[in-house]
């Protein structure tokens, strides 16, 4: 990163690949806002997770795709891009925000679990980055991302002004199609994928399997992000790496695990006879 100014450095990343029309669409907006680096992978990477390389040589290189813009495409997951960026072209420095997107398909409910493009804004999060992943309902490789442009904007203004709590970032999703009727806070639906594995046979006669599935909805709330989107909001979920279930812990403390004492107590009834015989 070499651009010093009074402008914020933001990091653009995501998993559909360096060039993918998703990002370029983000990083079109970013410009309009600050000094922006984009980090992405060299080859679609979607459904990877918080996966890290480990055990082989990650590789990046400086490209020029767009002019005027500082650009690297990594042999790593969407994940390693932020670490990268963080460490080999900040160099610790770390950039005001960090965007990922515009993801090509939605991210709501569960699939936060399973979205790479989540993933990296995670990950920027954890570096105390204020972070925001976006996705739209739309997988077509020339998707029309021109209506999402001006809710990027603003709720990336409103991050920088304000920030975010510590250890959140938010999960923002947009319908398809331009007439939005506004932004919710929501909370993440009840809803997952009821997956199937489609057996199939290649040209060896040999089985090998294709996951299919429906997208199931379980939430019948008003207040969920599968609810904006299906009415034509865009919704912005406050998300959180730290997956401790807080609910549960006096639940579980109330559990007997004194597996140290209960196993002096079970010694303690093993007696022995005057004659030797065991009569525990």
């Amino acid at each position: 990163m070499t651009k010093q100014s009074s402008k914020p450095n933001i990091l653009v990343v995501n998993d559909d690949g360096i060039t993918a029309t998703g990002i370029k669409n983000l990083m079109e907006v970013m410009q309009e806002i600050g000094n922006v680096v984009v980090v992405a992978p060299d080859s679609p990477q979607s459904g990877m997770g918080h996966a890290i390389t480990i055990g082989k040589p990650i590789r990046f290189d400086k490209v020029s795709l767009y002019e005027g813009v500082e650009m690297y495409k990594c042999s790593g997951t969407p994940v390693d891009c932020v670490k990268i960026a963080v460490n080999k072209i900040f160099k610790g420095k770390k950039p005001d925000l960090c965007v990922s997107g515009i993801n090509h398909g939605l991210n709501n409910s569960i699939n936060v679990l399973y979205s790479g493009t989540m993933s990296a804004a995670v990950e920027g999060a954890i570096e105390k980055i204020p972070s925001i992943g976006f996705s739209m309902d739309d997988f077509a490789a020339d998707a029309d991302f021109s209506h999402t442009k001006k809710y990027i904007k603003n709720i990336c203004k409103q991050v920088l002004a304000n920030g975010l709590p510590e250890g959140t970032l938010l999960n923002v999703n947009f319908p398809k199609g331009g007439d939005l009727k506004g932004i919710k806070i929501c909370r993440q639906a009840n809803a997952k994928w009821m997956e199937e594995f489609d057996e199939r046979t290649d040209p060896y006669n040999r089985p090998y399997y294709w996951l299919t599935g429906v997208f199931e909805n379980f939430d019948r709330g008003e207040d969920t992000d599968v609810w904006a989107l299906e009415h034509g909001y865009v919704s912005i979920v406050p998300v959180q790496f730290d997956l401790t279930a807080h609910h549960a812990i006096q639940t579980l403390s109330s559990w007997d695990f004194d597996v140290v004492n209960k196993a002096k107590s079970d010694q303690a009834i093993q007696v022995s006879s005057p004659d030797g015989i065991n009569l525990g």
